[in-house]
């Protein structure tokens, strides 16, 4: 009988949870322990319910693209409970000089696909209209090394478009700044099309050509969610893992390689394992595995994370009515607002709020969640409101809400950062039975979390020759 320890009960902890539990099923001869050194389950996936409203305290959907988040969902019997967003409805708006401005319709992430709606935007100045219109001239150029996003984008469109879009956007994935962040690992797409094309904007219209020349089928929406919040995947999940090999309130205080295997202690239980999964941020990861690889220690340490700060807002009838139609808008850093987004959550889904309710999202990351860590929910709640003010002229008092605080969760890829994994993998196949999950690896949303901790799961069981 082969044992394996999970540290860590997020979701790709759990997800590799499910995965050697399956295994087991199937008649595998092993057992799992999962150790989670907080009172819950699920890490940042939880949700609420207030007066009818789905409030998540953490992500709120994943991306469709992905598919392990959707099919995991289907093999746990949620298939009819899976839900899309409302894309017919979906627009987005910019902060720009104290306005709400529409991002304009053709814009794919943030490269300029149709010419009139650009055109005609008051998102950009004349000076970044010209600059898009010469982009599309751009030469095929292959890069030597890493850059920033905002290296990339800022050489194709000027730093306007870093300012108003691609930094927004990215603020609201990873909570940190475009300018920190590895093209490589966040948008290999982008660098690609690049070295293929040269005008991002003539790549773009060259793979959405390829796909109308293909088997036309319906567009897939942009998120998709469950009814009753993403917290329903993880009472999933448990449902279907044993219990007692899950093990709450338990922080681990030391793990060891020995010569057969793991050995892993908390509190005053010390047990031996023939393979162990790390499923934590990797500054965490970092500190356990110390005494056993000071090496990867160090290359899991150099992940750097941010924190943010979710703010919860329900409103009444009134408010609903008076917001702009659309999902929300995004806050540029240079407009010197503390929140980076808000999401109009009762238009973004179906059945998140009753008719007569508006539920708001206000997201708060990276240096700006940093500066109000240490206040108070209330005092968090009345600097957002201010924003709310100054934004949307919303004066209204809430009729309730929550504030959701999460500590270095986000995981910053930094420029290098591929060729840091690299060096981890090395490091990590010297100790053998060791995986690594999470999000500080290659993709920080909820299917990236699933898949990793799928493959952890999977790089056990061969190490073991359980598969």
């Amino acid at each position: 009988m082969k044992r394996i320890a999970i540290i860590g009960g997020g979701i790709s902890g759990l997800a590799a949870a499910f995965a050697l539990e399956e295994h087991r099923r199937a008649g595998a001869p092993l057992e799992y322990v999962l150790y989670e050194s907080s009172p819950r389950l699920g890490g940042v996936l939880r949700t609420e319910h207030v007066e009818g409203c789905v409030i998540e305290a953490g992500p709120d959907s994943f991306l469709t693209e992905k598919s392990w988040a959707a099919d995991l969902c289907r093999t746990l019997g949620l298939g009819d409970q899976l839900m899309s967003s409302n894309d017919a409805d979906r627009k987005t708006y910019i902060l720009v000089h104290g306005r709400l401005v529409l991002i304009p319709d053709g814009l794919m992430f943030m490269v300029p696909t149709k010419l009139m709606p650009t055109i005609l935007s008051p998102l950009f100045s004349v000076k970044t209209k010209l600059l898009m219109a010469r982009e599309w001239f751009h030469p095929p150029r292959a890069a030597d090394s890493d850059e920033s996003v905002a290296s990339l984008v800022e050489r194709h469109y000027g730093r306007e478009l870093v300012d108003r879009l691609a930094d927004p956007l990215l603020s609201g994935i990873y909570g940190g700044e475009a300018s920190s962040l590895s093209v490589r690992a966040v948008l290999p797409r982008f660098a690609e099309m690049e070295r293929t094309h040269g005008s991002l904007g003539r790549a773009v219209l060259a793979a959405r050509k390829q796909m109308s020349q293909a088997a036309r089928q319906p567009a897939r929406p942009l998120f998709a969610s469950l009814k009753n919040g993403m917290q329903q995947l993880v009472d999933a999940l448990l449902s279907h893992l044993s219990r007692s090999a899950l093990l709450i309130n338990m922080p681990i205080d030391n793990v060891r390689a020995e010569a057969h295997g793991w050995r892993v202690s908390a509190g005053a239980k010390t047990d031996s394992f023939d393979g162990v999964i790390f499923a934590l941020p990797t500054h965490s990861a970092a500190k356990l595995l110390s005494s056993s690889s000071p090496e990867l220690a160090n290359e899991l340490g150099g992940i750097g994370y941010s924190s943010s700060i979710t703010v919860g807002l329900g409103y009444g009838r009134e408010v609903r009515q008076s917001l702009p139609p659309g999902f929300g808008f995004l806050v540029p850093r240079s407009e010197g607002r503390l929140m980076l987004a808000a999401t109009f959550v009762h238009n973004k889904f179906p059945g998140r709020a009753p008719q007569d309710r508006a539920l708001l999202r206000c997201f708060i990351g990276g240096a700006h969640a940093d500066q109000v860590w240490q206040l108070s929910d209330g005092e968090v709640v009345g600097l957002v409101r201010e924003d709310l003010q100054e934004i949307l002229r919303l004066r209204a008092e809430p009729l309730w809400a929550r504030v959701y605080k999460w500590k270095a969760a986000m995981a910053q890829y930094g420029v290098g950062h591929l060729d840091r994994l690299e060096r981890i993998e090395h490091l990590r196949r010297q100790l053998p039975g060791l995986a690594l999950a999470g999000n500080g690896y290659r993709g920080i949303g909820v299917p990236d979390c699933i898949r990793s901790g799928s493959e952890a799961a999977t790089q056990v069981l061969t190490s073991l020759h359980l598969i």
